[in-house]
């Protein structure tokens, strides 16, 4: 489970956040691009930009809920 005092730095504010336990395994970013990005010296995601479409809220939703390490957290949900 995420854990928000472990959340990486990059991590814009808002509810979606990517924390320490988070593998590189590129599944938050290939779905939903426009909101994770990785960072290439650290080999970490984390999230570049807060859902602002339901579209988007339900892609972030989704890669939170793929995350094979739940590394993704949602303080609004």
């Amino acid at each position: 489970m995420s854990d928000k005092a472990n959340r990486y730095p990059e991590n814009v504010p808002g509810a979606f956040y990517v924390d320490t336990q988070c593998i590189d395994c590129d599944l938050c970013r290939q779905t939903a691009p426009q909101n994770f990005d990785r960072n290439q010296a650290g080999g970490y995601s984390f999230v570049k930009k807060q859902p602002v479409t339901p579209e988007e809220e339900a892609q972030c939703k989704e890669a939170k809920e793929g995350c094979p390490v739940e590394a993704i957290g949602n303080d609004g949900a």
